[in-house]
């Protein structure tokens, strides 16, 4: 894993552009981490998979409600932030 301070990474940023098009660059700011830096095809696959993602959940929430499966708004909330969904 590329780590670096982001002083490291103001002082080096042409540096830092080409780490991070061979893979993620970690930026920390006292000690504490603060930006993940990658390559823009990366993010870009990362968006649209995750848009993927939300519309296979719509569409199952679609499904699920046309068969009547429907749950309590509490229930719902519990397996949300349970993350029993996923």
């Amino acid at each position: 894993m590329n780590l670096m301070t982001a002083n490291e990474a103001k002082a080096r940023f042409g540096e830092v552009l080409l780490k991070a098009q061979r893979e993620p660059v970690h930026i920390s700011k006292h000690g504490k981490p603060v930006a993940v830096l990658v390559a823009a095809e990366d993010y870009v696959s990362s968006e649209e998979l995750k848009l993927e993602l939300l519309q296979l959940r719509a569409e199952r929430a679609k499904e699920q409600i046309a068969a009547g499966e429907t749950i309590d708004g509490g229930e719902f909330f519990d397996q949300l932030l349970q993350g029993s969904d996923d």
